[in-house]
């Protein structure tokens, strides 16, 4: 029989891998230059959001890995109980790469393979998350694009009528360290929840 896929193990890889971005931004606001800073900001918020959507992907195909009656129910093949891993991303990236737009559109992905009592639905819909996701979305894109576009979602959701560098809006009164604290709330959860 195929190893479960462990989702508690990737929770706390992802809170492993946040609080490693917090010793990195703290090392370089001790020791580089304040504009340095802001690019060490802007690597950061892309790497916390590779990092949660490493966990999501990680945790959807565990969802799928452990019991496979939740893809069955919400694409209606009967699919085995045993299916690998590697399968089971399958099922979710194809021949591509895991990504999706916001907050919602996580949600809408999620419920393609899991039905929309699972408790990554029911966790993910909390609005105690959505300000966070929405913010990590929306730096991710500023700062991995730095387009007017991605500045103007940055600036909606921000609610900043002005603002400058994505680094230099984290980097302020402990908005990078909220936002991993909040992301680190929704792993744990996620970790409380999933049974293995």
């Amino acid at each position: 029989m195929p190893r479960k896929k462990s989702i508690k193990k990737s929770a706390e890889w992802f809170e492993e891998k946040s609080d490693e971005l917090l010793g990195y931004v703290g090392e370089a606001e001790a020791h580089l230059s304040d504009s340095h800073v802001t690019w060490c900001y802007e690597y950061a918020i892309i790497r916390l959001y590779r990092e949660f959507e490493n966990l999501m992907l990680e945790a959807l195909t565990g969802a799928i890995n452990n019991d496979t009656s939740t893809i069955s129910q919400t694409t209606g093949i009967e699919f085995p109980a045993h299916v690998t891993n590697e399968l089971c991303e399958y099922l979710i990236v194809g021949g591509g790469y895991f990504d999706f737009k916001g907050r919602d559109g996580l949600i809408k992905l999620v419920k393609k393979y899991v039905p929309s009592n699972h408790y990554l639905v029911t966790i993910l819909k909390k609005d105690k998350y959505k300000e966070p996701i929405v913010h990590l979305s929306a730096l991710r894109n500023y700062a991995a694009h730095d387009s007017y576009q991605a500045k103007s979602a940055a600036k909606k959701v921000t609610e900043f009528d002005r603002m400058g560098a994505c680094g230099a809006w984290l980097k302020r009164q402990g908005r990078f360290e909220w936002l991993v604290s909040e992301l680190k709330d929704f792993s744990r959860e996620v970790h409380g929840h999933a049974p293995y």
